[in-house]
This record gives structure tokens, C-alpha cells and sequence, in this order.
């Protein structure tokens, strides 16, 4: 037990809980403190013996600026500890103005930070000798920018003067200012959310009228984004109709095309159709014509018993036929002329 009340608080290992307050009375590191080097602290130290380092600010609006400055406070050295004082409302609004957070908001904020092992409340605005002492504080961490507040030029000159001054680098882009900036920017877009969101007039601040005007161009927001999703579905839905559409024409496409090919497969020049004709024309001709002698019959001889008959009186010459209405008169005045001479 005396051993552990003669050594430092060591640096958090694990992140289940939050960051201690720093005691009210005087800091509880007991082990012999004797000054520091950057070059010695980055050298690495005992275990019992980190090295204090110290970062302060107002941190409002807590953001990943300064995240990423105490991430670098915290790994200046193997072997950190790293205190970080939030200044009071009362000092801060002194000297710099208004805050968004109350302190109690702010406190919170940084103790839940994963590099932060110890949270100071209530820092003073400018670091004494005596306030340095009385935490041990080997370093303190803060942007190299001077700082200049409370009539003077750089708070942390005279700490940059005694060695014990370790520079962070800002992040760019960001910054509680910036923040504030884009609310008041956009003032009646923040005003309308909450308004939407359930907050009253009263605890926005806003008029009658203007919460009159700022709920009826929610109003309009909210039509038009109506008319929006309304014209999306639409241009889902035709390009759902042109889809189908398409595949429809191609299914229709190839459907014609099976459809002209059995056609002319069947009624084409040389279709199926035509040669079906041809052999049934073929069929009804050979039926319907009648079947001749055999040319290569031998030819017929009368038999001796019998003689020719003699020919017949009325036996008509063979004549050919008449060519025409003139000639078969003739033929016809031949033969009643024929008959009178028999007479």
C-alpha cells in the first residue's frame, strides 16, 4: 500500500470508464518529480513516473479538432499522462465570449475522450508558476499560433521561454467558430428543422410571423418532395414499361420470323405445299387418262378361213373433217348427189 501511495496516477489502459477529475486540493503524484527534458521524455520514462503533460481550451461545440490535438498531446512521449484543463463559464465568457455548452456539458465531453486521462475544471485563463507547480506539470500542448488574450500577445510565451512549451497541429477546416458560422448561415434552415422537429416558437426565439412562414415553406418541402418521389416512381414505372416493351418487340421479332420461315418453308417455290400439288395433279391426270395399247404389241393376221367382208354400200369414204362452215356444206351436197346417181 505505500508503494501505491508513492507513485503517479498512471495512464488509462483500458476505456470502460471516463476520465478522472483532477483532485480539488493538489495533485496526488507523490514520486520524486525532478524536471524534464523533451529530449529525456522522449527518451521514454519509469512507469512510475510519466511524463504530465498538459493541454487547455474551452473545447464548446467538441469536434474532431480537438480530438486530433489531444491525440497528438497524448503521443508526444512513450510515456504520457495527459491533463487537459476546460476553463469556466464565468472566465470564458470574459475573455473570449459566449458559449454553446455549458461548462458542466463541456467537462463531460472531455472526459469521455480516449486520450484524455485527467480533466481539470475550472483552469485558470493564464498558467502561474504556482499552478504549474502545484500539478506537476512537466509540458504543456497547444498550437504554435500565439495566442494572444488578456493583454497580451501569447499567453504561453513564458512557457515557450522556460523549454516547456510541445506544439500540436491544428486541423484545418474545422473549428468551433466554423460550426456556429454555418448555423448562423443558415439560420431559417436550422429554424424550420427544429420547428418541424416539435420545438415551439418561444424556445426558438422566432416571431409569429416568421414561424407562420417557416412552417408553411415546410409545407411546400414537404410537397415537393412528394412530387419528387412521385416523379421517381414514374420513371421507374416507364422504364419498367420499356423494359417489358422491349422484350416484348424481340420475343414478337423472333416469333415473325419462325412464323414467315415455316411459311415460305411451306408455300415457297420449293415448298412442302407445292410438291404436294404436283404428286395430286400427277395422281388425278394418270387416273382420269386412258391407258393405251402397248406400242411394241405385234400386229393382228387374219386368220386364212376367212375373207375380208366386202365393203358396204353405205360405207362412208373417210374424209377428214372440215375445216370450216363452207367445206362441211359442200360435204353434205357431195353426198345427196351420190345418192341420186345410185337411183
Amino acid at each position: 500500500m505505500e508503494e501505491l501511495e508513492h507513485t503517479c496516477p498512471l495512464p488509462r489502459t483500458t476505456l470502460i470508464e471516463p476520465a478522472i477529475f483532477t483532485p480539488e486540493t493538489s495533485c496526488e503524484c507523490r514520486a520524486p518529480h525532478e524536471k524534464l527534458t523533451v529530449e529525456q521524455a522522449r527518451l521514454g520514462t519509469p512507469v512510475d513516473r510519466p511524463v504530465r503533460i498538459y493541454a487547455d481550451g474551452i473545447f464548446d461545440l467538441f469536434h474532431s479538432g480537438h480530438a486530433r490535438a489531444l491525440m497528438q498531446a497524448k503521443n508526444l512521449f512513450p510515456n504520457a499522462y495527459l491533463i487537459v484543463g476546460v476553463c469556466s463559464d464565468e472566465l470564458t465568457h470574459k475573455y473570449k465570449g459566449f458559449t454553446v455548452m455549458t461548462e458542466e456539458e463541456r467537462y463531460e465531453a472531455l472526459r469521455h475522450c480516449r486520450y484524455v486521462d485527467e480533466v481539470l475544471r475550472d483552469a485558470p485563463w493564464t498558467l502561474t508558476q504556482k499552478f504549474l507547480e502545484k500539478h506537476k506539470i512537466d509540458f504543456v500542448a497547444h498550437d504554435d499560433i500565439p495566442y494572444s488574450s488578456a493583454g497580451s500577445e501569447d499567453v504561453y510565451k513564458h512557457i515557450k521561454e522556460a523549454g516547456m512549451f510541445v506544439p500540436t497541429k491544428r486541423t484545418e477546416g474545422i473549428s468551433t467558430s466554423d460550426l456556429i458560422t454555418r448555423i448562423v448561415r443558415d439560420y431559417d434552415v436550422y429554424a424550420r428543422r427544429n420547428l418541424q422537429r416539435g420545438y415551439t416558437a418561444k424556445e426558438l426565439n422566432v416571431s409569429y410571423i416568421n414561424e407562420k412562414k417557416y412552417r408553411l415553406q415546410n409545407q411546400v418541402d414537404r410537397m415537393k418532395e412528394k412530387v419528387r418521389t412521385v416523379e421517381e416512381k414514374s420513371k421507374h414505372f416507364v422504364y419498367r414499361v420499356e423494359e417489358k416493351s422491349h422484350d416484348l418487340i424481340q420475343k414478337w421479332e423472333e416469333k415473325s420470323r419462325e412464323f414467315i420461315g415455316n411459311f415460305l418453308e411451306l408455300f415457297g417455290p420449293d415448298g412442302t405445299w407445292k410438291q404436294m400439288f404436283q404428286e395430286r395433279s400427277g395422281r388425278m391426270i394418270q387416273a382420269l387418262s386412258p391407258r393405251g395399247s402397248p406400242s411394241s404389241s405385234p400386229p393382228r393376221e387374219f386368220s386364212p378361213s376367212r375373207s375380208p367382208s366386202p365393203p358396204s354400200r353405205w360405207a362412208m369414204p373417210r374424209t377428214s373433217p372440215p375445216s370450216s362452215p363452207k367445206g362441211a356444206s359442200a360435204s353434205i351436197s357431195s353426198m345427196s348427189e351420190g345418192d341420186e346417181d345410185e337411183k
